[in-house]
């Protein structure tokens, strides 16, 4: 919460002790930015809910508060409108004061969460043994974008990047290989590994024979047989490499310290299925020992299987077992799972199960942070025009192509190599941003020209805004970094809206916090450049009337740089000075 924010809702809790007594000095005052100026900067919306409680007409409560509430050096109007709202307008040198204390702020006026939590933050997640694709993105940018600004707000993130490196991918490819006679996996790239596993799923969906050899091969690779692992460890090795690289390029906050792999908990999967079925939260039930709805418990409801007819494990052991170890032994608060939509029914068995079993008691946060899927242009799964699979890195690869020759017509002066540099960063830039500024629990249509775009809610359109502002410094000759006028312009509409929306970017960081949805900052970011247009179109600077208010709307140029800086950042997207 923003120190302005902090002081209007100050002066509210002292005016509804004097209004109506000091019992409900404590009430939510519900202030929020206004959304239409002409409804002044910011609307107190209490005394809709309070006068309900009170048994009075919330108009005449708004009426006797907005008569009370102190006006001296915040506020220039208070007035009720409609049934009940209060409208504030606020004193020019209270933005002027708000808006150079967010100057002065490393942080920008962002708060540090009290209590900090510890939060265990499962993303990324790919099954190895093959190329990531398309369907590999969501995951890893919204676990990215959400690790950084719990980081930000003060909370400590361990992230736990649980690679797929243990089910039943791999039975069919190590089945496949051994049985092909394939020996060579130490030199083998990540392009063969996609080969031999397409071959494998093949042979898997059509011989029910290799089908079964692969489950048991599973079953046997868990156990520990040497044939199994030697191979096995190849494959992750060379899976591992390629892995890092697609996260280097796509700027994740993710290293080898941070793999937490299936098979890392391997050992503890016995005991898990043993604890909880000495703890009556699970039972044998054809064979399998399965957790039932404890207010369900019957054989008919589809159980979460916990050790297979055949003794093996599912994910769903898995997922208990490293419960049990983020909680138990890493002491995490707080649990984030960003995985997608279609996971929903067994994060709630599982989540279910392991609050039964007392491995996440109720001070533990369990978080599912479920998101949809990406669409082509048919509005279905994306994928190749042959109907494979898209190549994360092939979609990189294009991005950046595109941005490339976009920037090379648009600016054919910039040297190649500080273009080559803009491309990478807008090009990738273009596609995460386009992922995250969609409610992430939607579907969205991939579409290359739509995200690259300069104009609408898109990265270059953010870019294009920051390089903008820094132009101005260097055309000016005026350090940027070094510039510290405090004197933050507001006597103009467009400059007081400017403000206004700046003030809200603390405040927009704690809800994706809280709500988990980098959709909310990319929302924010995108208005925040529309009103520095409006701001710039309208607004002279470097030939301001006078030096005082050419300084003055400097440190506002400064400002909304610093604050999509920032943004951006959380959102794992760099920024540049020319385009």
């Amino acid at each position: 919460m923003s120190d302005l924010l902090n002081q209007i809702e100050s002066r509210f809790r002292t005016a509804l002790a004097a209004a109506v007594g000091p019992a409900h000095a404590d009430t939510d005052p519900m202030v929020r930015p206004s959304q239409d100026p002409k409804f002044g900067d910011y609307q107190a919306n209490l005394a809709m809910a309070l006068g309900k409680r009170l048994g009075e007409k919330p108009r005449d409560l708004a009426e006797r508060i907005a008569a009370v509430v102190e006006r001296d050096g915040l506020f220039a109007d208070v007035a009720v409108a409609g049934p009940g709202f209060i409208n504030l307008t606020l004193e020019a040198g209270a933005l002027r004061e708000a808006a150079a204390a967010m100057l002065a702020s490393d942080r920008l006026g962002l708060p540090t969460a009290e209590p900090a939590d510890h939060v265990v933050l499962d993303y990324a997640s790919p099954n190895l043994a093959k190329e990531m694709h398309i369907g590999h993105l969501r995951s890893s940018i919204i676990g990215d974008a959400l690790g950084r600004t719990l980081e930000t707000l003060g909370h400590r993130v361990t992230r736990q990047n649980h690679i797929g490196d243990w089910g039943t991918q791999f039975g069919m490819l190590l089945e496949h290989l051994i049985e092909t006679g394939w020996d060579s996996g130490a030199g083998a790239e990540i392009s063969d590994l996609n080969l031999l596993y397409q071959e494998a799923k093949r042979r898997d969906d059509a011989d029910p024979d290799f089908a079964e050899r692969a489950r048991r091969r599973v079953v046997a690779l868990q156990a520990g047989d040497d044939a199994s692992r030697a191979i096995w460890r190849r494959l992750i090795d060379e899976s591992v490499r390629h892995m890092n690289h697609v996260f280097a390029r796509l700027n994740l906050r993710l290293t080898d310290d941070d793999l937490a792999p299936e098979s890392f908990y391997n050992g503890r999967l016995a005991a898990t299925c043993a604890d909880l079925e000495a703890a009556g939260v699970a039972r044998v039930s054809d064979g399998a020992l399965c957790v039932f709805d404890d207010e369900n418990d019957s054989s008919e409801e589809s159980p979460l299987i916990v050790r297979k007819s055949d003794g093996g494990y599912g994910y769903a052991t898995t997922d208990l077992a490293a419960v049990r170890y983020r909680v138990a032994e890493l002491g995490a608060d707080r649990a984030v799972y960003v995985v997608d939509s279609r996971q929903r029914d067994h994060f709630t068995k599982f989540f279910a199960a392991a609050r039964r079993a007392g491995w996440a008691g109720d001070g533990i946060r369990l978080d599912y942070v479920a998101f949809g899927t990406i669409l082509g242009a048919d509005h279905r799964p994306f994928k190749t025009r042959e109907g494979g699979t898209v190549k994360l890195s092939d979609v990189l690869d294009e991005a950046v192509a595109r941005a490339d020759a976009a920037i090379a017509a648009k600016n054919p002066d910039l040297p190649a190599d500080e273009r080559t540099a803009v491309a990478g960063v807008v090009g990738i830039g273009a596609v995460k941003y386009a992922d995250l500024s969609n409610d992430r629990i939607k579907d969205y249509v991939f579409d290359y020209d739509r995200m690259l775009a300069l104009e609408g809610n898109t990265a270059p359109y953010l870019l294009y805004s920051y390089a903008r502002i820094r132009s101005i410094f260097r055309r000016g000759q005026i350090d940027f970094a070094g510039f510290a006028s405090a004197e933050v312009a507001v006597a103009e509409p467009v400059e007081r809206a400017l403000v206004l929306q700046l003030l809200q970017f603390p405040g927009v960081i704690v809800s994706v916090g809280e709500t988990l949805e980098p959709h909310r900052l990319c929302n924010y970011l995108y208005e925040l450049a529309t009103r520095y247009h409006r701001f710039f179109e309208t607004c002279p600077v470097l030939k301001a009337e006078d030096l005082a208010v050419r300084d003055g709307r400097l440190a506002l140029c400064r400002l909304v740089a610093l604050a999509l800086e920032r943004g951006l950042g959380l959102l794992g997207i760099g920024v540049v000075e020319r385009m």
